[in-house]
């Protein structure tokens, strides 16, 4: 590494451009690196163009030119924002087609063990960036600005952080050869598996994170999930691949929290207005989590400026506002954006009798373009009542000085049980109908008559219109996306209770008088049942497949050796 220190950034580019000859299988270069991340960017201050995308790693991953212009423009905070030293946020972008990853096939091991919010992103890029500007005087600006991004499908947000501040200041001072030996170290990492703890070593650092599973109990910790290893040196454990401190996070609109969730849960437009980058992406990212275990099925963007390729599809006045969640930190936003419904103005955190300062709740008519005060702008009234119980023991948590990970889990305890209390009741039916009716339509009478002897009351001491938002939720795309993963669910459960009766009947007495096209027909479902239940992941139990291979070759063998010979070629 130390002869590549005098390189220049092209030839550089081109040594990072060449794979070096680690362990890697050749068929499927970068197999191990792409189940973190797509690629690795840099992105710099060109004085003749702006924002120049000046390095992708590996250098035949193919993005196109829309993907690298919104990169581009959002790795950098705006000039509204005056970030001066080093600042971390996120970005997601859409996928503008270009090269396709493999994830929806080679990772569907992953997504099918993995919580649906975790899963995955089949059409969308995140951004992790770590953005530095500081003065230099041998720059003609006068400020070093560049910024380092990791950009992957997958939402670990705290992971991705973390290893940023790890390896984003040693880039800074080695460039090039410091990327090239960050990405073939991530090149030797475990693929994540859900409900493994793993050590992911880098730059002299391992980084120890546990894989969330779907089988993981709400809320448990890394150490009740795994146990700990003896590691030289010791490791640095992460308690989260993708909490962020959610209190933290939250802070000015904790007394808005619940309207908030309602918010989410009703997948409403929504514009966030920051100080800065860290901040709008932050409480984006917070919000869209407080649905936790529910998966948000909406669009969101934790960082959107105004040179986003989707800017005048999002601001046009022609249709209804999509929805979105935006987070942003241009005042302009507050003009273009005036007919959404529901705008959160943030400034800077400031302590208020022992609690942060709140925003305060505002009709949007006070919205001024100029000089807009913090506020949450809405007309909205929510369908529950606020748990005032919940801030009391939040600032009595503040005034005795509890570490700010108790003031997080107890707020996300809370917002956990509300989002069970409210699905489970839809869980309940769902399961109701299994498997006497594939299609349902849970907004109908029968579900909604069931809420007064088996709704949320049962597990939540919250009172209000439970009724009016059910029937709100049910025109919603979180509604849709939920009913989809859980039909999805249900047919596979059918699936796989199909093949293990198959596999207990006796196959032998099924064969008695059955025509040779019968039984060749059978052998060809039950090898396309076969293949179906191991490439979807189907819940089918590792005996089951086996007895089902062997039905196959015990069929087969019945027939005559032509036909043998053409279900079983060499």
């Amino acid at each position: 590494m130390d002869s590549l220190s005098g390189i220049t950034p092209r030839q550089a580019r081109e040594r990072l451009g060449a794979r070096s000859s680690g362990a890697r299988a050749p068929a499927t270069p970068w197999a191990r690196f792409s189940a973190w991340l797509e690629c690795v960017c840099v992105v710099t201050f060109d004085l003749e163009l702006g924002q120049a995308l000046e390095l992708v790693y590996p250098s035949d991953f193919r993005l196109t030119d829309k993907e690298k212009s919104s990169i581009c423009y959002l790795s950098f905070p705006d000039s509204h924002s005056g970030c001066l030293g080093d600042t971390q946020f996120s970005f997601r972008i859409r996928q503008c087609g270009g090269q396709r990853s493999p994830w929806a096939t080679d990772n569907r091991h992953y997504d099918s063990e993995a919580p649906v919010s975790l899963q995955g992103e089949s059409a969308h890029y995140f951004g992790y960036v770590y953005f530095r500007q500081v003065k230099d005087s041998s720059v003609k600006r006068g400020y070093f600005q560049k910024s380092l991004v990791l950009v992957s499908r997958l939402p670990f947000v705290r992971l991705f952080q973390a290893l940023l501040s790890l390896i984003a200041p040693e880039y800074f001072e080695k460039l090039a050869p410091c990327l090239e030996a960050v990405c073939n170290e991530i090149d030797q990492w475990p693929a994540p598996v859900p409900g493994k703890t793993l050590n992911l070593p880098v730059v002299g650092v391992v980084l120890q994170v546990h894989i969330p599973s779907r089988m993981d109990k709400p809320e448990s910790s890394l150490l009740e999930q795994c146990g700990q290893e003896a590691l030289l040196p010791a490791p640095l454990v992460l308690t989260s691949v993708h909490e962020l401190d959610l209190f933290r996070c939250l802070q000015p609109v904790l007394t808005h929290v619940q309207m908030l969730w309602e918010l989410m849960l009703l997948g409403e437009p929504l514009v966030v207005l920051a100080p800065s980058p860290t901040v709008s992406s932050e409480i984006v990212l917070a919000l869209t989590s407080c649905l936790q275990p529910l998966k948000f099925c909406c669009d969101y963007r934790p960082y959107f400026t105004i040179h986003d390729s989707e800017f005048k599809e999002f601001t046009t006045r022609t249709q209804a506002p999509p929805n979105v969640v935006l987070g942003v930190t241009n005042p302009f936003f507050i003009k273009t954006l005036q007919h959404w419904p529901h705008i959160l103005r943030v400034g800077e955190p400031k302590m208020s009798g022992g609690l942060p300062k709140q925003v305060k709740l505002k009709k949007p008519s006070r919205l001024k373009t100029l000089d807009t005060k913090p506020g949450l702008y809405t007309e909205y009234t929510t369908h529950l009542r606020r748990d005032k119980a919940l801030l009391k023991r939040l600032l009595k948590g503040l005034q005795k000085k509890r570490p700010a990970g108790v003031l997080t889990a107890l707020l996300r305890r809370h917002l956990l049980e509300l989002t069970q209390s409210f699905i489970i009741p839809l869980e309940h039916y769902m399961a109701s109908l299994m498997p006497l009716q594939k299609s349902i339509t849970p907004w109908k009478d029968d579900f909604l008559c069931s809420l007064e002897h088996a709704g949320p009351q049962l597990t939540c001491i919250l009172k209000g219109d439970w009724l009016g938002l059910y029937r709100r939720f049910f025109k919603s795309p979180n509604f849709d996306g939920w009913y989809r993963q859980r039909r999805k669910e249900m047919a596979h459960k059918l699936e796989a209770l199909h093949l293990e009766s198959i596999c207990e009947a006796n196959i032998e007495t099924w064969m008695q008088g059955k025509s040779e096209v019968e039984v060749v027909d059978l052998v060809l479902k039950l090898r396309e049942k076969l293949v179906r239940a191991q490439s979807h992941h189907l819940p089918v139990k590792e005996e089951t497949l086996q007895r089902a291979q062997l039905y196959i070759e015990m069929v087969i063998g019945s027939l005559p050796k032509d036909l043998q010979a053409v279900l079983h070629p060499p």
